[in-house]
């Protein structure tokens, strides 16, 4: 298509100069350039901040670079010179602000008073922090059961504040805990824990420098974590194989120009990072995983029929694994053509990368949300692990599994007890170390919660960070419930959606960033994080606050405990708001691998908190790895029908989250523009229509279940695009609409928003669509 449509095939590598270009534009864009430039040499050093973006660790030898294009995007837009005001929310109504799109809602800069939603003027207006307290305590005071509150978590809060939460919840006697992992990895959290003991993962970064093979799946890091594309290139550099499963043909995975390489950076050149692109179906990862598996007992057979010793290594088998022989006759017993058809992807080329995992001697596996979000996203993970467990690929260098997380600290919100399933040990150490008996009983999760609140069981939300209801499939349903609670509280730098959704009160609270000074009693604090790879270290900010009356996270969530709580339990909030090490020192009390916590922070890096697997140490009931047997090989097995292609949700380079910096989408050749779907040429010519068409995606009901109530997707133009036959794409969060609040993975919640059964149509454009 021509430039005038904003859709133009993007022929340079990721990366590059057009990464350095965007970081340039987004400071300029924010800050002014000599304030930009400083903020950006402290981003993940060992003496500075931690991105507020992607989870991926620091090397242990960090250079002066040590941030990517996102990264960059993330830190300005929290750091940006623009403030949203008492006088800003003067001027625009509530009603006015929902009429704006996501970005220019949040562009209008960080908050910089406690504000109060006014029902008779439609606005939101200055409050005291005292007044906002006292309102909170007395709605939460007036329930009559804890349960029907709800407190919600961003992956954005520290381990310190988010520890403060957890206890000041407790205390206040609930386990309601929706979390934004809820929506991400929480299939991996549930479902490695029976695998392997432990619901994160159990790599290192230097362990690939070790690795003869790292097979990547389900996610874009060229977008959702830039810096990981540093350690693929280095690998892809000495030879390392790099097998790609995406349906999407993403730049990132097939070349990449390191900005940190000056002979890349000086000949224009690039390094090809994938060695195989196998390009399966949306939701077909499974039956992928499945054949990959058949062909390592193909091979295994045929080696041992030859007078060989096989593939498999039966010494970890037999020594650290159960159910193998189950796993084996269900590989068996599946057929190459149901997994061919189920995957999009022939026999041989499932058999190859089988050929490639019996030749590596350590291998990695590297998955995102494009594993785990689906109905049956906790069977993927344990389908991952499955096939790494054939070959003992699991505590030894170079090998093991790596789940990406999102948000920079979603893993260690988990870790020091947003959870609301509520562990027995993380309950014991509470009542040991703090003399109150927590509840027991199971807390909501993010869907849950969203369901009581919209029936009226719940009448109470307290957002931690984030964007929940943008977040959230099923917006009809979803922003209709926010505005029935009694009071939603968002403690939050930056005003967005969900806070424009009001009940009867609202109240917005305005936090610091990572970037900015934490000024406190006790002197100058530091909170600290958790990486995808159990790395814990210290984050230290140094800007000043945007406002005066801008509090820290742990700040905030103390003043509510000590108004609504009164003194209850003898909890010294304010010593521990005077020094975040009072904190830690609470947290080394309550959680097991935290000893020393306030001496190893200070060591450059931090310090990695204890993972069985990488020990081959097992904390499963057995005591041992389990195969674990996924019936059947589609990852939604419910979608099916002549016509119906299936949807993932995508998130655009100029975008984190919910977050949109700008509507650029450049390495799929999308500028200036959302409203799009991604679809493969062969499925246009089908459905007679033309790259450029308007169309609308209308969603498909599951057998015997209805679809998200006004499930379409209007006026988006089709773009022809490098995509798995029979699988089409679209932005997150506009597509959540086709999503159902009821479509999600029965064992972790996790809404589905990667396989969405949807038909394609010639638009009929309604007042109100999308565009």
């Amino acid at each position: 298509m021509d430039n005038d449509s904003g859709i133009r095939k993007y022929e340079h590598p990721a990366g590059g100069w057009d990464a350095l270009g965007a970081v340039a534009k987004a400071i300029h864009g924010q800050m002014n350039a000599i304030s930009g430039t400083r903020i950006m040499l402290r981003n993940n050093q060992p003496d500075g901040f931690d991105c507020p973006g992607c989870a991926w660790p620091d090397p242990k030898h960090t250079s002066a670079f040590e941030f990517c294009e996102n990264g960059a995007k993330a830190v300005t837009w929290e750091a940006t010179r623009k403030r949203a005001t008492p006088e800003v929310f003067e001027r625009h109504s509530v009603t006015e602000l929902l009429a704006w799109n996501d970005h220019d809602i949040e562009d209008l800069g960080r908050l910089t008073h406690p504000m109060a939603y006014d029902a008779a003027s439609d606005r939101y207006v200055e409050i005291g922090w005292d007044e906002a307290n006292a309102r909170i305590a007395a709605v939460l005071n007036a329930l009559p059961d804890p349960g029907m509150a709800e407190f919600y978590t961003s992956g954005r809060a520290s381990n310190e504040a988010a520890f403060l939460y957890q206890l000041f919840v407790r205390a206040y006697g609930t386990n309601n805990f929706p979390d934004c992992s809820n929506m991400c990895h929480e299939a991996t959290s549930v479902g490695l824990p029976l695998s392997i003991g432990i619901g994160k993962g159990t790599v290192s970064l230097e362990d690939f420098d070790h690795a003869d093979l790292i097979i990547s799946m389900g996610h874009n890091p060229g977008t959702n974590h830039p810096r990981m594309m540093t350690t693929l290139h280095a690998a892809a550099r000495r030879g390392a194989p790099i097998v790609v499963f995406n349906p999407l043909r993403e730049r990132a995975l097939e070349r990449f120009a390191a900005p940190q390489d000056p002979i890349e950076m000086a000949t224009f050149g690039s390094t090809d990072i994938a060695s195989d692109y196998l390009q399966v179906k949306v939701g077909g990862d499974a039956a992928a995983l499945k054949g990959v598996m058949k062909g390592v007992l193909e091979i295994d057979a045929e080696d041992l029929a030859a007078g060989g010793p096989g593939v498999l290594d039966r010494a970890f088998i037999a020594e650290h694994t159960q159910g193998f022989e189950a796993l084996a006759e269900d590989l068996r017993a599946t057929a190459w053509h149901e997994l061919v058809q189920a995957s999009g992807l022939g026999s041989e080329a499932l058999r190859g990368v089988a050929r490639l995992y019996c030749k590596a001697k350590a291998a990695i596996i590297v998955f995102g949300m494009g594993i785990t979000q689906h109905r049956l996203g906790t069977d993927n993970v344990q389908q991952i692990s499955n096939l790494l467990m054939l070959r003992g690929n699991y505590g030894r260098a170079g090998a093991g599994i790596c789940p990406v997380r999102g948000h920079s600290n979603v893993q260690g919100n988990r870790t020091v007890g947003i959870d609301e399933k509520a562990p027995l040990a993380l309950r014991q150490g509470i009542e040991r170390v703090y003399g109150f008996a927590p509840p027991a009983e199971r807390g909501h999760d993010a869907a849950e919660a969203i369901e009581a609140i919209a029936q009226g069981r719940s009448k109470f939300l307290m957002c931690l960070g984030g964007n929940l209801a943008v977040a959230m499939a099923d917006p009809t349903l979803t922003f209709a419930a926010m505005r029935g609670l009694e009071l939603a509280v968002h403690i939050a730098t930056k005003p967005n959606r969900s806070h424009l959704l009001v009940g009867r009160q609202s109240i917005l609270l305005p936090c610091l960033g990572r970037t900015e000074l934490d000024l406190q009693a006790g002197g100058v604090q530091s909170i600290t994080v958790e990486d995808s790879m159990s790395m814990v270290h210290a984050s230290t900010g140094r800007l000043p606050p945007p406002s005066v009356h801008v509090r820290s996270e742990p700040a905030i969530v103390a003043g509510i405990a000590k108004a609504v709580l009164a003194g209850r339990h003898g909890i010294d909030w304010d010593g521990m708001v005077a020094d975040y090490g009072r904190i830690r020192d609470g947290i080394e009390g309550v959680l097991a691998g935290f000893e020393d916590y306030n001496l190893r922070i200070r060591q450059p890096g931090g310090f990695r908190l204890p993972i069985g697997p990488a020990e081959r140490r097992w904390h499963t009931a057995s005591g041992k790895a389990q195969f674990i047997v996924m019936p059947g090989i589609k990852e939604d097995p419910r979608a099916a029908g002549d016509g119906v292609l299936t949807l993932t949700t995508l998130r655009s380079h100029d975008q984190y989250n919910t977050t949109i910096y700008g509507f650029d989408d450049r390495y799929r050749g999308i500028f200036g523009r959302r409203d799009v779907v991604f679809l493969n040429v062969d499925d246009l010519a089908v459905q007679g229509i033309a790259a450029g068409d308007r169309v609308d995606l209308e969603a498909v009901p599951f057998d015997g279940e209805a679809a998200a109530p006004g499930a379409v997707l209007r006026n988006l133009t089709a773009v022809a695009y490098d995509i798995s036959r029979g699988s089409a794409g679209a932005y997150y969060p506009e597509a959540n609409v086709l999503v159902a609040l009821s479509h999600r993975d029965p064992q972790s919640g996790t809404p589905s928003y990667k396989s969405v059964p949807v038909r394609l149509r010639p638009s009929r454009p309604t007042p109100g669509s999308v565009s």
